[in-house]
C-alpha cells in the first residue's frame, strides 16, 4: 500500500459514517474528517478525528507481510491509526442537546459496528483493490486521558466522545533496486608457443 494510506483510511470511515447515517444526517458535509478544535460552523454533526499513530511492533517482522512480486530490503510500516470520535447538536434546550448528541453518538457507533472488518470494495483510494484488511475496534480510552486529549482544544469543552483503533495498515517500502548486471569478459587470447617447441620444430625439419 502507498503513502496515502493513511489518507485513505480516513476517507473511508468518512464516507462509511455519511452513508449509514444519512437518514439521521442528510447532508453528507455534516459529518467531517476535522478535530474538534477547528469545528466553528454549528450545523457540524459529527467528527472524525485522528489524534494518534503508532506502529504495531507484533506484526512488523510476520511472515508473509511483504508481496513475493518484488524484492524489498526493508520491513513494511505497519500503523494503528486512534481516532476519536465526537457529536455535536445545535438545539438550545440543554436536554434536547445532550439527547441529540447520544443519539449521534450511537448511531455511528453501531455502524462502524457492523464493519468492525473493512476490506474489498469498502476501502478508498490507493487501498481500493488490495488485499488490505483493517479492523475497526473500540478503544475504551479512560476518562483523564480523553480529558487531556480534550484540554489540547483550548475554546473546547468536554464533548461526548468515543475512540477507535484502525489497525493493521500496512505502507510498503520501496522495492530493492535491481542489482547491475555483470560484464563478463570473453576475448580470446592467443600465445606464442615456447621456444624450446619452436626449436625442437626447426631441427625436425
Amino acid at each position: 500500500m502507498s503513502s496515502n494510506g493513511i489518507a485513505d483510511v480516513g476517507r473511508t470511515l468518512l464516507l462509511l459514517l455519511q452513508d449509514g447515517m444519512k437518514d439521521m444526517v442528510p447532508n453528507a458535509n455534516q459529518i467531517v474528517l476535522h478535530s474538534p478544535a477547528e469545528i466553528v460552523a454549528s450545523n457540524i454533526r459529527l467528527t472524525l478525528f485522528l489524534y494518534n499513530i503508532l506502529e504495531n511492533p507484533y506484526m512488523r517482522y510476520q511472515n508473509g507481510m511483504l508481496p513475493t512480486t518484488a524484492a524489498y530490503k526493508l520491513p513494511p510500516l505497519v500503523l494503528d491509526l486512534h481516532y476519536m470520535l465526537t457529536a455535536y447538536s445545535a438545539a438550545q434546550n440543554l436536554t434536547e442537546r445532550t439527547l441529540e448528541e447520544h443519539q449521534l453518538l450511537g448511531r455511528a457507533m453501531s455502524v462502524l459496528h457492523n464493519h468492525a472488518s473493512l476490506g474489498g470494495a469498502a476501502l478508498q483510494g490507493s487501498l481500493t483493490g488490495s488485499e488490505q484488511e483493517l479492523r475497526v475496534t473500540l478503544d475504551p480510552v479512560p476518562v483523564p486521558e480523553l480529558s487531556d486529549i480534550w484540554t489540547a482544544f483550548s475554546d473546547n469543552n468536554l464533548r461526548p466522545s468515543v475512540c477507535y483503533v484502525v489497525s493493521p495498515l500496512i505502507i510498503l517500502p520501496e522495492p530493492a533496486a535491481p542489482s547491475p548486471a555483470r560484464t563478463v569478459d570473453t576475448r580470446i587470447f592467443k600465445f606464442a608457443a615456447p621456444m624450446n617447441v619452436i626449436a625442437q620444430e626447426d631441427d625436425d625439419a
